[in-house]
């Protein structure tokens, strides 16, 4: 055990996969799910209040009278889409939670919400000109490889009708974190487990072209040991429309966060609003 632990404790090359499942495991699904529900907590989403502010925001810049359809991308269990359903959208939602989505459909089933929801990877989409409005919000864009990105670009612009509009944030380097490593005992169980369990806990810094982060989780129990790997990117606002200028959007914008927030160079998202 000690010798595989250690293999888990040095910087791992980049993009090397964790072990442990993450969207669909049963214990962390639940976490997520409970986090997303959290009116008052930014984790898995953010804040109700800043939530309500968003859809308001997005509805004065892209109206349900002219822009109908929204395909909002990492749906999660629904609470963007429930709102843009409320603001008028005919709206389509897609998740890689199963607990997600079917807390999301649960509710669309309850509340009698013609919302579309699929469980699916949104880098499998497969649309064409088919919505006015194309959602990715709370940063989901710059967790992914710059492949990945450009491959969800593509697809996004294809979804797209004449016109359409892409939403979406990120964070700026403002956020990046110092290299770090640190470890807690968690007698009781907790985010990443339910059983007793040691969590360790580091952030790394690689040099490649895209200044990738890793933040990484080992988890130690009496039996097992899984790996959680997260990476993230950083954007500037010229970088981010150097990578998304190279799919034709006629126009942009930039805002300081999803709500319509004054773009600032200090500021700790950016939202972006591409036409195309």
């Amino acid at each position: 055990m000690i010798s595989e632990l250690s293999r888990f404790l040095k910087k791992p090359q980049l993009y090397a996969p964790g072990t442990g499942k993450f969207w669909d495991d049963e214990h962390i699904s639940q976490e997520m799910l409970a986090a997303h529900l959290n009116p008052d907590l930014d984790g898995a989403t953010r804040r109700y209040d800043f939530i309500d502010q968003s859809v308001k925001w997005i509805s004065e810049i892209a109206p349900p009278s002219q822009y109908k359809m929204l395909l909002d991308l990492g749906c999660g269990p629904g609470l963007y889409a429930e709102r843009f359903h409320n603001a008028g959208y005919s709206v389509t939602g897609v998740d890689f939670s199963k607990r997600s989505i079917e807390y999301a459909k649960e509710q669309a089933k309850m509340k009698n919400h013609p919302i579309k929801y699929h469980y699916q990877n949104y880098l499998t989409i497969d649309y064409t000109e088919q919505f006015d409005v194309i959602t990715l919000i709370y940063c989901d864009y710059a967790v992914l490889p710059v492949t990945d990105r450009l491959l969800l670009l593509k697809k996004v612009y294809r979804a797209l009708k004449p016109n359409g509009r892409f939403i979406f944030d990120v964070f700026t380097p403002r956020m990046r974190q110092k290299e770090s490593r640190s470890w807690q005992c968690c007698e009781t169980g907790g985010f990443w487990c339910e059983r007793p369990h040691i969590c360790f806990e580091a952030v790394y810094q690689y040099e490649d072209e895209d200044a990738t982060e890793l933040r990484q989780c080992v988890v130690l129990t009496d039996e097992t040991i899984n790996c959680y790997n997260i990476w993230d990117h950083f954007f500037t606002r010229e970088k981010l429309l150097a990578e998304v200028q190279t799919f034709g959007f006629k126009s942009f914008s930039f805002y300081g966060d999803v709500a319509g927030k004054e773009f600032s160079d200090t500021g700790e998202t950016i939202c972006g609003v591409f036409t195309k």
